[in-house]
């Protein structure tokens, strides 16, 4: 049986996309993310605030569509990321983030925790976090001979203080209030 030939999307593939959904390429292949729900919308909301109280003038926070473009094949954009000011275009974003986050949704929950962690992994981030609004939680992987690895997590009320890519203390469930 002959295999079909899947045809690989690029950024330019993208950017012709109508402006009606959240389009991602990994690898070449388009994901698309439906309208998230308002627990996701909340946690994005307030991890944004947050962040941007804390982070220094040198970066700028940013609540996604905001692509951060690795290559012609691989088109990322995390539901909050945090860049430096000197990285950033007027388009996107070409270099790894100081920070991606993601939220998850019932909808992308194993795209968050397997297929974007193995990309952003590849991609060169240094410090990703996932969100997990119905628990709620906060786990923290860093950069680590190359690899993302979970460096610390919290749940609920407690509280994590961290220093990377900047300090911030988050509590998950504040996230959700």
């Amino acid at each position: 049986m002959a295999k079909a030939k899947v045809s690989q999307l690029t950024y330019a593939d993208l950017e012709a996309l109508p402006d009606d959904n959240r389009y991602e390429l990994i690898d070449g292949a388009l994901l698309v993310s439906a309208s998230p729900n308002t627990a996701h919308q909340t946690a994005v909301g307030n991890l944004y605030f947050l962040l941007r109280l804390a982070c220094p003038e040198a970066y700028q926070v940013f609540t996604g569509p905001l692509d951060w473009y690795v290559d012609d094949r691989n088109v990322y954009v995390p539901d909050v990321l945090v860049a430096q000011r000197t990285d950033l275009t007027e388009r996107n974003l070409p270099r790894p983030p100081a920070l991606a986050v993601e939220v998850l949704s019932p909808s992308t929950r194993s795209v968050d925790l397997v297929r974007k962690r193995a990309a952003y992994q590849r991609a060169g981030l240094a410090h990703y976090w996932v969100v997990d609004p119905m628990l709620p939680a906060v786990t923290v992987l860093e950069r680590v001979g190359g690899r993302l690895v979970e460096v610390a997590a919290a749940k609920g009320d407690e509280a994590l203080a961290l220093e990377r890519p900047f300090p911030v203390t988050v509590v998950p469930a504040q996230l959700l209030q």
